[in-house]
Order: C-alpha cells, then sequence, then structure tokens
C-alpha cells in the first residue's frame, strides 16, 4: 500500500510541475519568459518635401498601437533609395517617454532568384510554357535551373522557358518590399500618432517651361511647369508637397536625374495660383496649395506660374571665336585664334521684373520656345537652359543659329614688336541675306595677354569684360559690313 501511494504521489508532482513548465512556456503566467509585442504602421499622412538635386525629405505619419515595454514595429512602403542613417522616429503622443532602442532595414526583396537561392539542395517544383512539370532537388538556379530526380537524373531548364515556381513556403529574411524594423521602448499603452522622418535618394524636381512667342518676336507668353521624376521606390499618397529651389549643399554624390517634358500650350490661359513661394533660408520654398499623389515609377507635372505678354528682343549674337579664352598666360602662337565659326546665335532677352509682367524667382530648369506658323499651329524653334533666376535679372536665351545672317572672321596682320609686345588685326564681315535689316553683335574675345589696346578700329565697341569687347553693327537687308580692328599686347 505504501509503496503505490508513493507512486500515486511522484506521479502527481510529475504531472503538475509538467504543468507549470507548460503554462509558464506559454506565456500565460508570471513564469513566462518576457516577450517582444509586435506592431504594424497605420499611415495616416505624408509630408514630401523635394529638392532639385535627386533627393527628398519625408516626413511619414502613422498610428502605432503600442504596448508598455518593448514592441517590435514593422514599419513597410518606404522609400527603396531610403538613407537609414537619416532616419528620425517621434512619438507625437508621447515624445518623452517612447524611443527606439534598435532599428534594422530590411531591403532584401523577395524575387524567384533569391528564392531559387535559398532553396539549394532542397525539393523544388516548376512548370514550363509548354505545361511539363518537374520536380527535383534544385542544384543551380543562378542561370538555368539544375534539378535532381530520386533516381538521380539531371535536368537542366532554361530560367526564360518558366511558367511557374512553386516552393513549400518563403524563406526566412526575404521581404516583399523595404521595411524599417524597430525596438521601440513604450511608456504606456495605446495608440501612439508618430512621425518618421528620412532622406532618400531617386526623386527629382525641375522647372520646365514653355514659351510662345509672337509673330513680330517682340512679346512671349509663359507658362512654368513643375516636372517631378519619382524613381525612389515608393509611392507617397495624398503628400503635402513642397519643393525647395536653391544649391543645398551635400556630402554624398547622388545619381544624375532624367529631364522631364512639358508639352506646348495651345493657348496662353491664365491659370489659378497653385504653387505659394516663400523664402527659406537662402533658398526658395514652392508648397502646393493641394495635396497630390506622387507614384513610383511616374513623371508628374503640375502648372505652377504663368506670365501673357512679356517683352523680349530678339539678338543676333556673332561670336567667332567662342572657343578661345584667356587663360592666365602669355600666348604668342601667330595660329591660335585663327580657325573661326560663321554660325550666328539667335537669341531672346528679356526682363524677369514686374514691369515687364513677370517678377517671379524662377528655378532653373529648361525653357522651350514655339512659334506660331502661317497655319496657326504652334512649332518648336529652341530651347535653353537657365539656372536659379531672382526676381529683376535679365535672362537671355539661345535658342539655335540663324540660317540668312553669317559671319566671317579671319587674323590679316600678325606682328610681334620686340621681346615685348604684338599686334594684331582682325576682320569681321557679317552678311544679311534677309529682307530686313538687322542688328549683329560681334563679339571678340581678347584672349593673348590681360594687358592689351585696341590701337585701330573702324566701328565703335563696347569692353564688356577685361577680355572681351562688343560690336553692334547694322547689317543692310541683302548686304554686308566690314569690321576691323587692331589691338596691341604688352608685358
Amino acid at each position: 500500500m505504501f509503496r503505490r501511494e508513493f507512486y500515486l504521489l511522484t506521479f502527481a508532482l510529475t504531472f503538475l510541475a509538467l504543468l507549470v513548465l507548460t503554462i509558464g512556456c506559454q506565456g500565460g503566467t508570471p513564469f513566462a519568459a518576457p516577450q517582444t509585442a509586435r506592431a504594424e504602421a497605420k499611415g495616416i499622412g505624408v509630408d514630401l518635401t523635394v529638392y532639385n538635386q535627386n533627393m527628398a525629405l519625408v516626413k511619414d505619419k502613422r498610428v502605432l498601437a503600442l504596448k508598455a515595454g518593448v514592441n517590435e514595429v514593422r514599419f513597410a512602403d518606404v522609400a527603396a533609395q531610403i538613407d537609414p542613417t537619416s532616419v528620425q522616429f517621434t512619438s507625437l503622443t508621447d515624445p518623452n517617454g517612447t524611443r527606439v532602442i534598435e532599428q534594422n532595414y530590411a531591403y532584401d526583396i523577395v524575387g524567384s532568384k533569391k528564392i531559387l537561392e535559398r532553396y539549394l539542395d532542397q525539393t523544388i517544383t516548376l512548370i514550363t510554357e509548354d505545361g511539363t512539370k518537374y520536380t527535383g532537388k534544385l542544384l543551380s538556379g543562378a542561370d538555368d535551373i539544375i534539378l535532381q530526380s530520386d533516381d538521380g537524373q539531371v535536368t537542366t531548364v532554361k530560367l526564360a522557358r518558366v511558367r511557374d515556381l512553386k516552393f513549400p513556403n518563403l524563406p526566412g529574411g526575404l521581404i516583399t518590399k523595404p521595411t524599417l524594423i524597430w525596438l521601440i521602448n513604450a511608456g504606456k499603452d495605446g495608440n501612439h500618432e508618430t512621425q518618421v522622418t528620412y532622406t532618400t535618394n531617386g526623386i527629382n524636381w525641375k522647372a520646365n517651361y514653355v514659351v510662345v512667342v509672337n509673330a513680330t518676336d517682340t512679346a512671349m507668353n509663359l507658362n512654368g511647369w513643375v516636372t517631378i521624376d519619382n524613381q525612389s521606390g515608393a509611392t507617397y499618397e495624398d503628400a503635402n508637397l513642397k519643393l525647395v529651389a536653391g544649391d543645398v549643399r551635400r556630402v554624398t554624390p547622388v545619381p544624375a536625374a532624367r529631364d522631364g517634358y512639358a508639352a506646348a500650350p495651345t493657348a496662353a490661359a491664365k491659370a489659378e495660383t497653385q504653387f505659394t513661394q516663400q523664402d527659406m533660408f537662402e533658398y526658395k520654398l514652392y508648397s502646393l496649395q493641394r495635396t497630390t499623389t506622387i507614384r513610383n515609377r511616374e513623371t508628374k507635372q503640375i502648372e505652377f506660374t504663368t506670365a501673357n505678354n512679356v517683352g523680349i528682343t530678339k539678338l543676333f549674337v556673332y561670336d567667332g571665336a567662342r572657343n578661345y579664352r584667356f587663360y592666365g598666360y602669355l600666348n604668342s602662337d601667330a595660329n591660335y585664334g585663327k580657325t573661326s565659326d560663321t554660325k550666328v546665335a539667335v537669341m531672346f532677352e528679356f526682363k524677369n521684373s514686374e514691369a515687364n509682367k513677370m517678377g517671379m524667382p524662377l528655378p532653373k530648369g529648361t525653357i522651350r520656345v514655339y512659334k506660331a506658323d502661317a497655319d496657326g499651329s504652334n512649332q518648336f524653334i529652341g530651347e535653353d537652359n537657365i539656372d536659379h533666376t531672382p526676381k529683376d535679372e535679365t535672362l537671355r536665351l539661345n535658342i539655335g543659329n540663324a540660317f540668312d545672317v553669317v559671319g566671317e572672321r579671319k587674323q590679316t596682320n600678325f606682328t610681334k614688336i620686340g621681346d615685348r609686345a604684338i599686334e594684331e588685326t582682325y576682320q569681321i564681315t557679317l552678311r544679311n541675306h534677309k529682307k530686313e535689316t538687322v542688328e549683329v553683335r560681334a563679339v571678340e574675345r581678347l584672349y593673348r595677354w590681360s594687358n592689351w589696346e585696341i590701337r585701330q578700329t573702324n566701328q565703335e565697341y563696347t569692353k564688356t569684360d577685361s577680355q572681351t569687347i562688343e560690336y553692334r553693327v547694322n547689317v543692310p537687308a541683302n548686304g554686308e559690313k566690314i569690321v576691323t580692328y587692331t589691338v596691341r599686347y604688352t608685358w
């Protein structure tokens, strides 16, 4: 009897110990080991500030249901080109009691090749385009898929022929989208409104301007478009969009951004202002007055400015020695500068002022110029790039080369005067095949030495800088004008 009671007592104690251990392992009693609560972020809004240097600042607001203590939070749908070192997390609900104690950026995105790498030496099934089914141990999946069946037979299948791949499950460590994974220590339970701020590459903006000039080339209508190119790897739904114009210094290089194009307007219609502009530090900040969605791998255009009947001046500029410069040292080579160009550039010049019906800061970008033909249809006539341009500055656009106006430049004399001087003479011939008189601005670059003097000339000139002079010559219809000058360099 005693032995039987002893066995029953031993069995009861053992069963009780196992029960306590089981309950403890399940976390149902104070014996449980501490576990990390998991929370998913739910989006409630995003602010997007795009710089014209292929980067953006993202402020993503989401709600997190956190438990007091340590939580594992998976913050998905971030930009694939995020800079993880720039991430800032803030609990707007409890900023002092909530902090990130550890952060990981998971970017090993799931794909067929990545899964194949994880399933080497394991059994998979595939179906080819013709419906053939293969099952076997995966020996290689780098280029072609190599399988070994149970009987040892090896089969090679071109990856391009595979219609369907079947795996037992998704290997650990692979994710379907870039994700920030945090350990967050929260001071209290409940929903936390949070904001995550980070910078990302791969998103850029630039201004594109469309100009239509009038029949006499004396005025233009201008439409300015913001072109945003998003290759960052994320979509920004209903974003509060801001654009920064200016040369913001960065210490890390960024890839070049793609250009965008705007269509020519059929009419110069006055649009409501969609952007407001303000000064921010030494830059210009443009804020869109509504939300917009910027999708990944999308180029979006938004009109941001218009100006009608802006006064312009049409210029013909002959710069026959445009490829030569003064490089800071004496050049006594008689042949230097003799090769010349015959093309005469056509330019439009205008002042970015309120008096000229403009007067707004113009972000850098491309200006494309159109003009109506005899049928009233706008035709593309040229384009040029502009830099960031404040109000009240003068802009000059190089549109192309004139067809009916040409120039010719040749050296007619070169003389060394002792050991301390050079004297040379140039002749510039300007020919006009149009039916009306045109003014041509002939630019001459004095590139041999910094100390020079014009000894003789048959036309008045203007000194535009320390090494350049400019002649303004009226060339008659179907006629020509010749400019000559002699310059002496001394040292």
